[in-house]
C-alpha cells in the first residue's frame, strides 16, 4: 500500500509539472506570437488608421465617389457663353433664334473675359451670358489674330474669375476637363488626357504652342476653358482636327502661359506689341547646303530689314547670340522683343559671314500685312 501511494504521488507530481509547463508555454505563445493579419477591408480605412488622420483618406474617398465634380463646379462658374451678331445677320441676339458661337473665360472680377479671336471676328454686336444666367453687352477690348485670342469687357463686378495653373505645369498624360458650350446646347464638361504639348507647324495660327488633348472639343467650345483636376486653367480651347466637323479625339488648346501674356498686353495696351524685321523667310534645311537657319526670300520695301541691309538669299543663323534653327524660330525670336529694340543678326551671304544690326519695328496685324 505504501509503495502504491508513493507511485501515485510521483505520477501526480509529474502531471502537475506537465500542466504547469504547458500553461507557461501557452502564455508565452500568446504573448509573442505574430499579430494576425487584419480582416479584409477597403484601403481608405487602412490609411486612416496608419496615418492617424482622415485627410488623405477623405481625399481619396471623395475623388472615388464624386469623380471631378469639384473641379467641374469650380471651372464652370467662370465659363460664359458668347453670342454675336454681324452686319449681315438677321437673327435676334436675345431671341430664340440666337446662335451661340463660342465660349469665354472670366479672367478678372471686373468683367474681363478671354476668348478666341475667331469667336468674335467680324462681329458688330457681342453679348455674354454670365454663369448666373444674366445677359450683358460686351465690348471688344482688343484681339490678337496671330494667336487667335481676344479680350472682352462687360459692365459687371464681382464676377468669379478662373484660377490660373502654373505655366508649364501640364504634362502628357495629365487628366484635363474641357468646359464650354458645344453646338449651343448649354454648358458641357468633357474629360480626357493631355496627348501632347508644344504642338506647332499646324498652320492654324502664326504663333503656335498648342496643348493637344482627346477631351471632346466641338464647335462652340472655342474660347472655353481647359482645366486640370483641381479646376485650374491650363489652356483656352481653340481648335479641333476633323474631316467631318465633329470631334475626333484631337483638340488643341492655347497654353495658359501664352494666353496670359497676350491677355495682359491687350488689357494694358489694347493690342499685342511684337518686334518685326519685315522679311519673309523659309527654312534653310532642305536646301543645297542642308544647313540650319532661315533663308530670306523677300524683304519688305521700307521695312526695318531693308533699312538695315538685309538681302534676298541671306541665311539668318543667329540673333543676339542665339541660334536660329528655321524660319519659325526667326519669327518667334524677333516677336519676343518689343518694337524699338536693337537686334544683332548673324547672316551667311554668299558663303561669307555678315553681321546685320536692326532696330525692330512693330509687327503689323494680319490685315495690315495684306495691304
Amino acid at each position: 500500500m505504501k509503495a502504491n501511494w508513493t507511485t501515485l504521488h510521483r505520477l501526480w507530481m509529474l502531471l502537475a509539472q506537465a500542466v504547469t509547463v504547458g500553461a507557461g508555454l501557452l502564455i508565452a505563445w500568446h504573448a509573442f506570437r505574430p499579430a494576425p493579419p487584419p480582416p479584409a477591408r477597403n484601403d481608405v480605412v487602412t490609411i486612416r488608421e496608419a496615418t492617424g488622420s482622415a485627410s488623405l483618406a477623405s481625399t481619396i474617398l471623395g475623388r472615388r465617389d464624386t469623380g471631378y465634380r469639384s473641379a467641374a463646379r469650380k471651372a464652370s462658374a467662370s465659363v460664359v457663353n458668347i453670342y454675336t451678331r454681324s452686319a449681315s445677320s438677321r437673327r435676334s441676339r436675345r431671341g430664340q433664334d440666337s446662335m451661340s458661337l463660342g465660349s469665354g473665360v472670366i479672367v478678372a472680377s471686373q468683367g474681363y473675359i478671354l476668348t478666341n479671336n475667331h469667336v468674335v471676328d467680324g462681329a458688330t454686336e457681342i453679348a455674354v451670358m454670365l454663369p448666373n444666367g444674366e445677359v450683358a453687352d460686351a465690348k471688344l477690348l482688343g484681339r490678337d489674330p496671330d494667336t487667335d485670342l481676344a479680350v472682352l469687357k462687360v459692365d459687371a463686378t464681382d464676377l468669379p474669375p478662373i484660377t490660373f495653373a502654373e505655366p508649364g505645369s501640364v504634362q502628357v498624360g495629365d487628366i484635363v476637363l474641357a468646359v464650354g458650350d458645344p453646338f449651343g446646347v448649354g454648358q458641357t464638361v468633357t474629360q480626357g488626357i493631355v496627348s501632347a504639348t508644344g504642338r506647332n507647324r499646324l498652320g492654324i495660327n502664326t504663333f503656335e504652342n498648342f496643348i493637344q488633348t482627346d477631351a471632346a472639343i466641338n464647335p462652340g467650345n472655342s474660347g472655353g476653358a481647359l482645366v486640370d483636376i483641381d479646376g485650374n486653367l491650363v489652356g483656352i480651347n481653340a481648335a479641333i482636327f476633323s474631316e467631318s466637323g465633329g470631334s475626333q479625339g484631337i483638340g488643341f488648346a492655347i497654353p495658359v502661359s501664352l494666353a496670359r501674356e497676350v491677355m495682359d498686353q491687350i488689357i494694358a495696351h489694347g493690342r499685342v506689341e511684337r518686334g518685326w524685321i519685315g522679311v519673309v523667310a523659309r527654312d534653310a534645311k532642305g536646301s543645297a547646303s542642308d544647313a540650319s537657319g532661315a533663308v530670306v526670300e523677300k524683304v519688305q520695301r521700307g521695312g526695318p530689314g531693308e533699312k538695315a541691309g538685309f538681302r534676298v538669299g541671306d541665311t539668318v543663323t543667329a540673333m543676339n547670340g542665339k541660334s536660329i534653327a528655321d524660319a519659325t524660330a526667326l519669327i518667334n525670336e524677333t516677336a519676343m522683343l518689343p518694337p524699338g529694340s536693337r537686334a544683332e543678326f548673324k547672316v551667311i551671304r554668299r558663303g561669307v559671314p555678315v553681321g546685320v544690326a536692326v532696330e525692330l519695328g512693330r509687327r503689323p496685324m494680319p490685315a495690315e500685312r495684306r495691304r
